[in-house]
């Protein structure tokens, strides 16, 4: 075993071990600070945070954004809210609460202490952002309002509307540009990092695309901090930006950081179905339309027969012939039930038979109890850009009829790994957000994405990295000439050589598909063993056929889309594979990870906590089957339980 996972949890009572570390741990001086360079990559919550906090500090920042401003984000597409323990509505919320959910939520299968630490920070997050503008819902007096969310039994999520991502981000994106005025951040947009460097074991800088200009760049720092979300995208059909991508992380990984998890992807429930093929992503329905949204499929299948040929409408079918099976099935928590359970239930309906579209894979959210029981000027105020949105999708108006919705691919838990600190196993190499593995476990609760990526950048990461820098003082600026970097840029432009070189046949998107089908089939919401087995069969085959058919045309001195996306895809086969092993090596149910041989009598997941409770962390082996650590997970301060949303 040639790594050794020390995620260096405190020691302590669980609500001190943050304060206590924070206490222990290395500070940087005010004045030493201007002397230590920083790259952050990414301008998403995460990363515009961290560079904003960072260069607030007086490091000096370099910020990369794949995207011509960081408001262009994924981030942005965030809609229904942000989690805090505040219990303003006096539901009996509680950081433990809060942490205990997210626990339970992940099924498990994540670190105490971190999820403790997020849980902790949240309030900081609220106050932080209300000082910045963000202009949360309040209520008839004027207090910060809060909703439900799944996993839940209290309302501890902030939210502006259905544009809470978009809102967070614009404050993220204000601090950030004071700091850029300042002098403190330099920002370069229009670049996607395509190498990490690394000078006698540590991180010490990165090679870049300009993706305007073509030109291979070099930009060296004392540490690197990797904010570049998560790699749903390797399904091709997700709730994810097309520019989203895990490029970042897997040349990180192939660089000797260790990528944990791989297979904890997470479905969302509430996506407007697929409609062609031709379509290129999915449009995700915000979980927030859970709060007063019945999920529904017809009792009968003639019913259901009639309307997919479209010979009733869904209003038409009588309550007593409606089957809100989340509400019969989980009582306790109805229509807000965590999202991994939310969707195998509506996979169990649709395989049943009762899908309601053409194609059999739908389901309704129906907001006509809500209407009649609120009005619908109070639906429009609390959810009406959703409706709008899906209406102009759709051409369905949602206040009459009901929405259709089915899951699919949103967030991934899985990522780099990361200690206590957010640091990988590479010295001075940070990640951030979505893009680590740290709080969510096997299932993510609805509304905690912004919470951690705010959590890090702002409150975690300024606080951890000094650690480390405090013993880069003297060390002098990197040197961009050094051989690593030469060496580092002549690999990117040998990769970029081979891609331009293939002239095949087929267009990228050919193979994305091709792997987005493989990936959904044997590798999405439910998984076996002959299934996974066939899926690393079978992308190793479509890899080879890549290598020798793909067709990028144009140069790399221009801008070239599709030689950025052949980087892309060619790094989405190759994480597709570690994906498929991870999941085949886990033989366990657990959150977003259900295999079909295991699971309970009522067919939810079964977990084996005697031979899995750990963390999975792979080590890139240069071609090779890739080395599998673990992290043993150990549970001091909660109960181990089958998770129960029933009573």
């Amino acid at each position: 075993m040639s790594v050794k996972l020390i995620a260096k949890i405190p020691e302590g009572p669980l609500n001190e071990k943050w304060t206590k570390h924070k206490s222990s741990i290395k500070v940087v001086s005010p004045a030493n600070k201007r002397k230590l360079d920083i790259i952050v990559v990414g301008t998403g919550l995460g990363g515009a945070s961290a560079a904003a906090a960072l260069g607030e500090l007086g490091y000096n920042v370099k910020v990369f954004c794949i995207s011509d401003s960081p408001r262009r984000a994924h981030s942005i597409a965030a809609q229904g809210g942000i989690n805090a323990a505040k219990n303003y509505p006096n539901d009996n919320d509680s950081v433990y609460r809060l942490f205990y959910d997210t626990i339970k939520g992940g099924d498990f299968r994540s670190r105490e202490a971190n999820v403790h630490r997020l849980a902790e920070v949240s309030n900081h997050i609220i106050d932080l952002c209300v000082a910045q503008g963000v202009p949360f819902a309040r209520d008839y007096g004027g207090l910060l309002d809060n909703r439900s969310f799944g996993g839940a039994q209290v309302s501890r999520t902030f939210y502006a509307r259905g544009q809470t991502g978009q809102q967070l981000l614009l404050g993220a994106y204000g601090a950030l540009n004071r700091q850029i005025e300042k002098g403190t951040v330099k920002s370069y947009n229009r670049h996607e990092m395509l190498d990490i460097v690394l000078i006698n074991g540590e991180a010490r800088g990165i090679i870049t695309r300009n993706l305007v200009s073509g030109e291979i760049e070099k930009y060296g720092a004392h540490a690197v901090v990797i904010a570049t979300g998560g790699y749903g995208n390797v399904y091709f059909l997700s709730t994810n930006a097309m520019n989203s991508n895990g490029s970042a992380v897997w040349q990180c990984y192939k660089k000797g950081a260790l990528f944990a998890n791989p297979c904890f992807t997470q479905i969302h429930p509430t996506c407007i179905p697929v409609h062609g093929e031709q379509q290129s992503k999915l449009t995700l329905m915000s979980e927030s339309l859970r709060n007063d949204g019945r999920i529904w499929v017809p009792k009968k299948t003639e019913d259901v027969i009639m309307l997919r040929e479209k010979r009733i409408r869904p209003s038409e079918i009588p309550e007593a012939d409606r089957d809100y099976y989340l509400e019969r099935r989980y009582p306790a928590f109805g229509n807000l039930v965590p999202r991994d359970v939310a969707s195998r239930a509506a996979k169990e309906r649709c395989d049943a038979g009762f899908g309601v579209n053409e194609t059999g894979r739908a389901v309704f959210l129906d907001f006509k109890s809500a209407i009649e029981r609120l009005g619908k000027k109070v639906i429009g105020e609390r959810y009406g850009n959703l409706f709008q949105m899906y209406e102009k999708i759709t051409d369905v108006d949602p206040y009459k009829e009901p929405m259709m919705i089915y899951p699919a691919i949103h967030y991934t838990m899985g990522g780099l790994w990361v200690d206590y600190n957010l640091q990988t196993t590479i010295p001075g190499l940070y990640a951030i957000g979505e893009a680590n593995f740290s709080d969510h476990g096997g299932n993510r609760l609805g509304a905690s994405a912004l919470m951690q990526g705010l959590a890090d950048g702002y409150f975690i990461l300024p606080y951890t990295i000094g650690d480390y820098l405090a013993g880069k003082i003297q060390v002098p600026q990197t040197d961009t000439n050094n051989p690593a970097f030469e060496e580092a840029e002549r690999e990117v432009r040998a990769k970029t050589h081979k891609l331009l070189s293939v002239k095949g046949k087929e267009p990228v998107d050919h193979f994305h598909k091709k792997l987005g089908h493989i990936m959904w089939e044997y590798v999405g919401m439910a998984r076996n063993e002959q299934g996974l087995k066939k899926a690393i069969e079978e992308i190793s085959e479509l890899r080879k056929e890549f290598w020798n058919n793909v067709c990028i045309p144009g140069e790399n001195i221009e801008f070239n889309q599709e030689l950025e996306k052949g980087f892309r895809v060619a790094d989405f086969l190759e994480m597709a594979g570690l994906m498929a092993r991870d999941a085949l090596q886990r033989k366990e149910s657990c959150g977003g990870h259900f295999r079909e041989e295991m699971h309970t009598p009522d067919g939810e997941t079964l977990r084996d906590d005697k031979n899995f409770m750990y963390v999975s962390a792979w080590e890139y082996n240069k071609g090779e089957e890739p080395l599998f650590h673990k992290e043993e997970l150990s549970y001091e301060f909660v109960k181990l339980a089958e998770r129960n949303y029933k009573e």
